[in-house]
């Protein structure tokens, strides 16, 4: 049975999605989730899940950092963004940190439903009005490279290296995830090695990078 994760904050778009994507796979198990936290925990349960469609903005998803978390932690989930933010830019940042397709928020049912089922074949999905522009922008190599550098942490590393950017001491980071202090200063050794930084402060400046300002809807 095809499994289908919808992350995003406003009860009535995660409504309309549902409502896509059982019009589209009619025999999917499909679950919900209000925030990253949730998310994660979700996939945590069913690292098999096939396909999640992503809202760039959550309370406590920062922009891409949300993608690149969750194509970290899980990459062998399909990732579909659903976002207000349409600029050719921004959707080929989101390819870029490892999106399968990009779906506007103003997309009609019909449009979604395709979109979910050409990423379920293993496809890449942008709609048709955004292709052209999309495939005219080009990647910005430190973002580029960014992205590679991320893909590099494993699940647990990621969840360190947000803690880290919220300011949190390893003792806090520790007590947070359930793990030593020991391991935390490992994690974070490691952390500054695969990311080619120094200090918490480069690494927190990095994640910031992934910020998006607030689309307006």
């Amino acid at each position: 049975m095809t499994s289908i994760l919808i992350a995003d904050d406003h009860p009535l778009f995660r409504a309309a999605l549902r409502a896509a994507a059982a019009a589209a796979v009619p025999d999917a198990a499909i679950t919900e989730a209000a925030n990253l936290t949730a998310a994660v925990a979700i996939l945590d349960a069913a690292p098999e899940t096939d396909l999640a469609m992503l809202d760039l903005h959550m309370p406590d998803s920062h922009g891409l950092a949300g993608l690149a978390a969750m194509r970290a932690q899980f990459p062998g989930v399909a990732v579909l963004v659903v976002s207000g933010h349409d600029e050719a830019a921004v959707v080929r940042r989101v390819f870029d940190h490892g999106a399968a397709g990009f779906i506007p928020k103003s997309a009609p049912p019909e449009q979604i439903g395709e979109a979910i089922r050409s990423v379920l074949a293993c496809g890449r999905w942008v709609p048709a009005q955004l292709s052209a522009a999309v495939a005219g922008a080009h990647s910005d190599p430190d973002d580029t490279a960014l992205a590679r550098r991320l893909t590099r942490l494993t699940g647990q590393q990621f969840r360190v290296l947000g803690l880290l950017a919220e300011g949190r001491l390893n003792k806090q980071i520790a007590d947070t995830l359930g793990i030593q202090e020991r391991t935390v200063k490992a994690h974070v050794s490691a952390i500054f090695e695969k990311l080619g930084v120094r200090n918490r402060t480069q690494a927190g400046v990095l994640l910031r990078q992934l910020d998006l300002s607030a689309p307006s809807l």
